[in-house]
């Protein structure tokens, strides 16, 4: 969908969402922000034992899908082995990646003192670089987020996801490099802070980024040979069922993750925006940008937890640092307040958000 900007009033800026005008004024802004101010405040204050139990059990849950799932593709010779540890394997590393690694490095833990979950020097089981990581994620799109030009998840490079980004002849191919990305996700993730469209457009050399490449190298040479080469070594003559089951487990988190996150942020009536319009943003106005720059996916407890309750993705936004799982609690808390306010609440099912994603990419493959 075009996003239309129209300025009101100093300080006021406009939205046309699903031919509607969505606006706040400075004084609005404001009232909206100290709201949503308080209701992060009450959240942090209640932070405790409750919310150390959740990220452990969710912890060893995974660490025992993983372990399970890995010993029953040693027996992956026999098809049901290899499907339940295929299916068991792929579910650990949605978690690890999805509902530890994310949420951990974001330092939604960090409160408890625990070095095995501090946001600083935590690794996930994929190929981006923690530190890389948390600079191209946790400061860069969450500070930037949907300004076109600055955020660098608007199409990560790859895609043209916005009308505002320039349209050339490479992007006729939008529709594969989204397929592309979607398979071998964890290796866009961790490309991303290569800056490849400043590569591809001559702003930068591949020599400039040295340092950056030697981490992915380091991290991504790391996971091949633990999952592509270690485990299958010492399942012996088994050693194909075993290549094939770690194949596959990466390939179902890879989806897995990419659905989630273009849901949150590519659906029909998301908004992007200028760095023009946000040169003076206030907090209010920020907290403004983060709910039409994000949807939120509707489901299931399990759903919510196997997507790192990242189906809350416009709580995530207006709160990165909150642990996730305290999203849904207030969810309807924030929906009543923008809707106070006259802010839409994007929110849908995974296979409507989806659609709209895929129909948006294609589109915009064309000028």
């Amino acid at each position: 969908m075009t996003t239309t900007t129209t300025t009101a009033q100093p300080g006021t800026i406009e939205k046309t969402v699903a031919g509607k005008t969505v606006s706040l004024t400075p004084e609005q802004a404001e009232a909206f922000g100290r709201e949503l101010d308080a209701l992060k405040d009450r959240v942090i204050a209640d932070l405790g034992e409750r919310d150390a139990t959740y990220i452990r059990r969710v912890i060893k849950a995974q660490r025992g899908f993983e372990l399970g799932g890995r010993a029953l593709l040693f027996g992956g010779v026999f098809p049901p082995f290899w499907l339940a540890g295929t299916a068991m394997l792929g579910l650990s590393k949605i978690l690890d990646n999805m509902e530890i690694g994310h949420n951990v490095m974001h330092g939604q833990y960090d409160w408890m003192g625990d070095p095995a979950i501090s946001s600083r020097g935590f690794e996930w089981d994929t190929a981006c670089p923690g530190e890389q990581w948390r600079h191209s994620h946790n400061y860069m799109h969450h500070t930037y987020t949907n300004i076109v030009g600055m955020d660098r998840d608007v199409g990560y490079g790859i895609l043209r996801m916005s009308n505002d980004q320039k349209w050339t002849p490479y992007f006729l191919g939008n529709p594969v490099y989204a397929f592309l990305l979607m398979v071998l996700f964890q290796y866009g993730v961790a490309l991303h802070e290569l800056e490849t469209e400043r590569i591809r457009a001559g702003e930068i050399t591949i020599s400039d980024k040295r340092e950056i490449l030697e981490g992915i190298w380091r991290k991504t040479k790391r996971q091949t040979l633990k999952d592509y080469v270690a485990f299958p070594l010492l399942a012996g003559p088994f050693a194909p069922w075993v290549f094939a089951g770690n194949l596959t487990a990466n390939l179902i988190r890879n989806v897995w993750s990419y659905m989630i996150i273009f849901c949150g942020h590519f659906p029909d009536d998301v908004q992007e925006f200028t760095i023009e319009e946000t040169k003076a943003e206030t907090r209010g106005q920020w907290y403004f940008r983060q709910v039409l720059g994000s949807a939120n996916l509707t489901g299931g407890k399990l759903f919510h937890i196997l997507s790192g309750n990242l189906s809350f993705q416009i709580e995530h936004h207006l709160f990165p640092d909150i642990p996730a799982h305290r999203l849904a609690e207030i969810s309807a808390e924030v929906k009543d307040i923008c809707e106070r306010y006259g802010i839409p609440y994007n929110k849908g099912s995974l296979p409507r958000q989806f659609a709209t994603v895929v129909r948006k990419i294609v589109r915009l493959a064309l000028p």
